[in-house]
């Protein structure tokens, strides 16, 4: 079994690399030693460890964003998504992009209490908080730590708009907070659907739910009145970009009211994780997939200019965008979301805190 063999045979993980972030003075290689046989590497266990923020609000002032603020209650993501471009995020903080990003995991268990705090500031202005924009904030760990639930809890006693990106069908334990401000308009989701295919799906995002139960969240949301986007994201051509009509005709389907879609992006470290990925899965067409990929972004492998690093430009592009709009056309989505409002926000009262007289 050679070098590169061995690097995928990690059990439940996208990616067997483990190299170091790029701010790192050393790197670690692993050399065959030559007694390897066909035996799997052992399972590698998920680790936490435990962050005291100080701020928990991240402001960015991208003009290809539709949000201006957000929330991350982990870092790192147990889901792997072999594709995410949040890896290189992990080099921050002096761990791997690779296995480290989906195994080396950090909560923030103060983050509820600094975002009330925060959201105190008499110079804080409302607009809607974004979560799970980077790491998906209902990852497994989720389930031990509740952060997420208890920044919606205070999200919801202060009547702030919050907008959720996620894969994890965890998010169904919060509908009863989630149906009570989508009833005031504070609340929107998005369900992020890469592919229909299961076999696909546990191959590039081995600990995300299954697309069909993605779907069934979709559903139950839907039915409790939540307002529901299908994100066909990302797009990777040659691989999961001729789903793109099936995506959305089963999101729809599934109560899905709007729709999005992103193409593949491979900033910094997630470029060499994808194209060791597609070597060993899909050697038939990874020349092929990169070579898309490079013709959309002038002939890189990523750019990260304003309004080009989602979608890329030039032919193939533009085709994939008309198929968009094309299908949800037909299947009567929007690309707008409902708007979220901001003028019932007002935080809560304290302990202490003089009563009004109205």
């Amino acid at each position: 079994m050679d070098r590169e063999d061995q690097r995928f045979r990690v059990l439940g993980r996208a990616t067997g690399s483990n190299d170091a972030g790029r701010f790192e003075r050393h790197t670690r290689v692993a050399e065959d030693d030559g007694w390897a046989r066909d035996e799997v590497l052992p399972v590698l266990r998920t680790q936490t460890s435990i962050e005291v923020p100080r701020r928990v609000i991240t402001y960015n002032r991208s003009p290809d964003l539709p949000f201006d603020r957000s929330i991350n209650p982990y870092r790192g993501c147990e889901h792997g998504c072999v594709y995410c471009f949040a890896r290189p995020s992990h080099a921050y903080l002096g761990l791997s992009p690779g296995l480290d990003f989906e195994t080396q995991l950090i909560a923030r268990p103060e983050a509820p209490d600094v975002l009330a705090r925060e959201l105190r500031s008499k110079r804080y202005q409302v607009a809607p908080i974004a979560i799970g924009t980077n790491t998906d904030p209902y990852q497994p760990i989720e389930k031990t730590h509740g952060i997420m639930r208890e920044c919606l809890e205070v999200l919801s006693a202060f009547n702030h708009p919050v907008a959720i990106v996620t894969k994890g069908s965890l998010i169904e334990r919060d509908i009863d907070i989630l149906d009570d401000m989508a009833g005031r308009g504070l609340a929107a989701v998005g369900i992020s659907v890469t592919t229909l295919d299961a076999k696909l799906s546990r191959l590039m995002e081995p600990r995300a739910p299954a697309p069909q139960r993605r779907l069934q969240v979709i559903r139950k949301l839907s039915e409790a009145g939540i307002p529901v986007r299908i994100m066909a994201s990302p797009m990777i051509p040659a691989l999961t970009d001729p789903e793109l009509e099936a995506i959305l005709t089963a999101g729809r389907d599934a109560g899905a009211r709007h729709a999005s879609w992103i193409m593949l992006r491979l900033p910094r470290e997630v470029s060499p994780l994808v194209q060791d990925w597609l070597a060993t899965h899909y050697p038939d067409r990874a020349d092929r997939i990169m070579a898309r990929l490079r013709d959309m972004h002038g002939g890189k492998e990523y750019d990260a200019g304003w309004h080009k690093r989602m979608r890329g430009e030039g032919p193939y592009a533009q085709m994939v965008a008309q198929r968009f709009d094309l299908a949800i056309k037909r299947l009567g989505l929007t690309r707008a979301g409902v708007p979220l409002r901001c003028d019932l926000f007002r935080p809560p009262s304290e302990k202490g805190d003089q009563l009004s007289l109205f």
